[in-house]
């Protein structure tokens, strides 16, 4: 039976300047030193209950009850709209750069990667850069986090976003509990095509994406804090810590001093 394996920066570093192909699959834990709150984590939104996630994030009850959604957008607008890419976005980023970074998989919905610089990015829940009016199809696209604020504190029931052309209910293209994610394919791709994939602040407990790392053989590094969904393997190493301190290092042993 194989056992959990740990890895060290220098020996994380070590790999990365051997790689040909690196892939990046993160979740809420790559973003909560900028802020944000997680999801699962012993602190995250489910675990308080601030929100319930049958009421907020399930496709069918945001048709009947959009309210619940966008009371937890109200904040999450709020909260990131002035929120900067941590260290370890800026690390991705200048890996991509670089070049031997193939492309980051997000579960996130928060754009950090793209604000910390990273062009290929595959957004497996969405986001809030573009958005669908249920009534009439209206699109909605290149949106920032400012048109939300105000087309949900001018709406004619506040927060719920409602269309000015026929008062239809707004979803943006967050995906939801019951709809199929975004780019999987092309995220199974990448992930079997890497030499190493980093898979950074997810507990893997939400599949599709949990279910990614099946998909190569390749040296695969997990980043999180508190358990992971995923078993031991003899290319697999589990670092239970902090993301920015843990790449903190890894960038001064590259010479990059992110």
């Amino acid at each position: 039976m194989p056992k959990y394996q740990s890895l060290s920066p220098p020996k994380c570093a070590e790999l990365i300047q051997y790689a040909h192909s690196i892939v990046a699959l993160t979740g809420a834990g790559i973003s909560t030193s900028a802020g944000i709150p997680d999801f699962r984590g012993p602190r995250g939104l489910y675990v308080t209950r601030r929100y319930d996630p049958d009421k907020v994030f399930e496709i069918g009850a945001f048709n009947r009850a959009p309210q619940h959604f966008y009371e937890f957008s109200n904040d999450f607008v709020a909260e990131v709209k002035n929120v900067q890419p941590t260290l370890t976005h800026k690390v991705l980023a200048e890996l991509e750069r670089q070049g031997p970074l193939a492309g980051v998989i997000t579960q996130n919905i928060d754009q950090l990667h793209q604000l910390a610089g990273n062009q290929k990015v595959v957004e497996l829940h969405g986001s809030y850069t573009a958005a669908l009016c249920q009534s009439c199809g209206r699109r909605f696209k290149d949106l920032s986090y400012g048109w939300w604020e105000q087309i949900m504190n001018d709406s004619v029931k506040p927060p719920v976003a409602h269309c000015s052309k026929c008062t239809g209910v707004i979803k943006p293209d967050i995906v939801f509990f019951g709809e199929q994610v975004n780019g999987y394919k092309e995220a199974e791709r990448m992930v079997s095509e890497c030499d190493l994939l980093l898979v950074l602040g997810s507990s893997l407990q939400v599949t599709p994406a949990s279910t990614l790392p099946y998909s190569t053989q390749a040296t695969t590094l997990v980043i999180n804090q508190g358990p992971v969904a995923l078993p031991p393997a003899s290319h697999r190493y589990f670092v239970d810590g902090d993301l920015d301190g843990y790449f903190r290092q890894v960038a001064s042993c590259l010479g990059r001093g992110a």
